[in-house]
């Protein structure tokens, strides 16, 4: 993402000031910086909180545009509620919600400092999905079990390198409210090949709506592109982490695993290595409380 600001002249700020615009001194707000957040489109915002004395209070809805621009950046709070403050934990919540309380789907989560000043935001706090996924890996080979001899229109997210398949994926175990799923990117489209909670078993779709009839599929996930065809090879291979429910049929920003291109060889025996992109890509943020 991208992150540009758009920046007003002194005399216009200095207008809204000498008019009453601007922030109310009078009340403590709650100042965002977030980086590396996406447009979540019509049917969804971001929602920060404040977990006050056990409890989560709101601290402001906003969207991101196509650039990564937060529509607002500074929020007002009750000032009864910064003594009891302990952390701030950032949701994805419906754009019409008529819960008044966050979903479980939580994003970013930080402890405010011990002057209840500043926290500093991470996907991995136990608040937010509890891992960085750095240590995550991942392996795949092509292959379409279900129409053999067309091996480079599938996928299949299997190590077979020992001779018995194993689970290609090592990944952590998601916290309700997220879910993986694997994609294939051929010529710039994304598409899915289906979502799991688990690295063993089939996943969402089982071998896909366009594989073939020959044979069954492996339990794993991956798919196969038999009907119509879909030739993988100088494509990518993407392992994404979604919401659940899901606010876009396009892969979510958190992707820890990559391959770019996918490589030509196909078969159990040829194996591809997925790249870990966690930490390039997490969003992180700050936030302030500003009294």
């Amino acid at each position: 993402m991208r992150f540009n600001r758009w920046v007003f002249s002194a005399c216009v700020a200095a207008a809204l000031t000498a008019c009453g615009g601007g922030n109310d001194n009078s009340s403590p707000s709650i100042k965002a910086q977030l980086i590396g957040l996406e447009n979540l489109g019509a049917s969804s915002v971001y929602e920060g909180w404040l977990i006050v004395n056990g409890a989560a209070k709101s601290a402001g809805r906003f969207t991101v545009d196509d650039r990564g621009v937060m529509s607002q950046t500074s929020f007002k709070i009750d000032s009864a509620d910064i003594a009891g403050a302990s952390a701030y934990v950032l949701t994805i919540e419906p754009q019409n919600d008529s819960d008044p309380g966050p979903t479980k789907t939580h994003l970013l989560a930080g402890n405010f400092d011990a002057a209840r000043t500043q926290a500093a935001l991470s996907v991995a706090h136990t608040s937010a999905l509890g891992n960085d996924f750095t240590s995550a890996t991942g392996k795949f080979f092509l292959a379409t079990p279900t129409n053999p001899g067309t091996d480079d229109q599938g996928i299949w997210w299997v190590d077979a390198s020992s001779g018995t398949p194993q689970a290609g994926l090592n990944l952590p175990t998601l916290p309700e409210g997220w879910v993986y799923e694997g994609w294939v990117v051929v010529d710039g489209q994304p598409t899915s090949t289906g979502r799991f909670t688990r690295v063993t078993g089939a996943d969402s779709d089982g071998a896909g709506p366009a594989a073939g009839t020959a044979a069954a599929a492996p339990p794993f996930p991956g798919q196969d592109f038999v009907n119509p065809a879909k030739k993988l090879p100088g494509g990518m291979a993407v392992i994404s982490i979604e919401p659940q429910p899901d606010n876009s049929p396009a892969p979510f920003l958190l992707k820890p695993l990559l391959t770019n291109p996918i490589g030509s060889a196909t078969g159990p025996s040829n194996g591809q290595t997925m790249l870990n992109q966690a930490n390039k890509l997490n969003p992180t943020g700050i936030v302030t409380i500003v009294r």
